[in-house]
């Protein structure tokens, strides 16, 4: 088992938001009208009327299973339930672009489940009421071992339409090289030590959560007025010569070559890179960084939504769990993963123990109760809000 280095896959739906297609893509979620919350009888009402079909077709992201497909091969061995595996999300605003005309029109997107990250997109997805709500006396799994960090997410109280499938942390990267002290706030983003040498996201809802944790704001809790002085701290940077670029995917390039010295960067980036032995370190600032979580959901007229919940549970199993983490090599919403790589890697050999051990004990896969305690998810917008939130920080990164 040796770590594969990763497609850059969380570039794409990061800056779609920002480009004229993804704003058009974007804006289609607001043509319908907001569901109002479904009641639980009539969620008890669905649920009693379905039946397992045997199949499930699983819509996913690239390079989020392994190649053998062993986990959904095991499932479908232990269930009965064929299924589908499709790689067919590239990102979230060409995604819901294309997905929002289908479901809003009553048809079937021909996927069971399908993974989208926390944010705009999914907001309007289950906003729109196109996602079903989940039965959770059927995800047992789920409610034994997801950690309880993954069951207290702003963005779906009580994971009523959600479950995680794998997390990451926006934090900060630094060239140790050029860097030698060491970062421990977002402070040092703001530092005319650092002029032109500072690295910021393209994507607004990424730089408005450091802007914000930048004056101590809660982006989970945040207001109007708190957006718009974190736009005005981010324009400061801007105008002082601070920041070299604001980046795509490419940030990560920049911080190993050493033409910015320090970034805000994903932490699955960076634990690459870092196996690579490149010269970078990852830290979660002291005021707070941010995790973003690619959540599983069943799409309004899924043809199989209870073959669809099963699988969904099956994947919190540990065992299956760290399967997934040794592939995917993000953060698992399954703390016991940790301790079952552990084990595995004690009779592992060679190469394949220090992978092991690198990952086990890695802060970037197993971020520590500390770090836990300073994330905070995006600022969560409605449709209305997001044509204010938007504009004050495109006016930052857009200048």
């Amino acid at each position: 088992m040796n770590p594969r280095p990763h497609l850059p896959r969380r570039d794409a739906f990061r800056i779609a938001g920002l480009s004229a297609a993804g704003l058009a893509l974007a804006a289609c979620g607001v043509q319908g009208q907001k569901a109002a919350p479904p009641k639980a009888d009539a969620v008890q009402d669905f649920w009693s009327k379905q039946t397992k079909h045997g199949k499930v077709v699983f819509a996913n992201w690239p390079e989020y299973m392994p190649e053998d497909q062993a986990p959904l091969k095991k499932f479908q061995e232990a269930t009965g339930i064929s299924y589908e595996y499709k790689e067919v999300i590239q990102e979230n605003a060409e995604f819901f672009g294309k997905a929002e005309p289908v479901l809003r029109a009553g048809q079937s997107l021909g996927y069971d489940i399908v993974v989208m990250t926390n944010g705009i997109h999914l907001q309007n997805m289950i906003q729109l009421g196109y996602a079903v709500p989940l039965d959770h006396s059927k995800l047992p799994n789920f409610a034994a071992n997801a950690g309880q960090k993954y069951k207290e997410r702003a963005y779906d109280p009580g994971n009523k339409y959600t479950i995680p499938y794998t997390s990451g942390v926006t934090g900060i990267a630094y060239n140790t090289e050029h860097v030698k002290e060491d970062i421990t706030s977002i402070q040092s983003l703001f530092d005319s030590k650092y002029k032109g040498r500072v690295g910021m996201m393209a994507d607004a809802q990424e730089i408005a959560n450091f802007g914000m944790f930048a004056l101590g704001i809660d982006p989970e809790k945040s207001t109007e007025a708190d957006w718009r002085k974190a736009g005005d701290k981010l324009k400061e940077q801007r105008d002082a010569g601070l920041v070299r670029k604001y980046y795509d995917q490419s940030y990560i390039d920049a911080v190993s070559k050493g033409d910015v010295w320090l970034t805000m960067a994903w932490s699955g980036d960076v634990f690459q890179r870092q196996l690579a032995g490149e010269p970078v370190k990852f830290v979660v600032p002291e005021e707070g960084g941010t995790i973003w979580t690619d959540n599983m959901l069943i799409p309004k007229g899924a043809a199989n939504p209870l073959d669809a919940l099963m699988l969904m549970d099956y994947l919190y199993q540990p065992a299956v769990a760290a399967e997934l983490d040794e592939f995917i090599q993000y953060v698992t919403p399954v703390p016991a993963v940790q301790d079952l790589l552990k084990e595995k890697a004690k009779t592992a050999e060679g190469e394949d123990k220090k992978a092991l051990e690198d990952m086990v004990n890695s802060p970037l896969m197993f971020p520590t109760e500390a770090d836990y305690a300073k994330l905070r998810g995006y600022t969560p917008l409605d449709n209305k809000q997001q044509q204010i939130f938007n504009p004050i920080f495109q006016s930052v990164t857009q200048a």
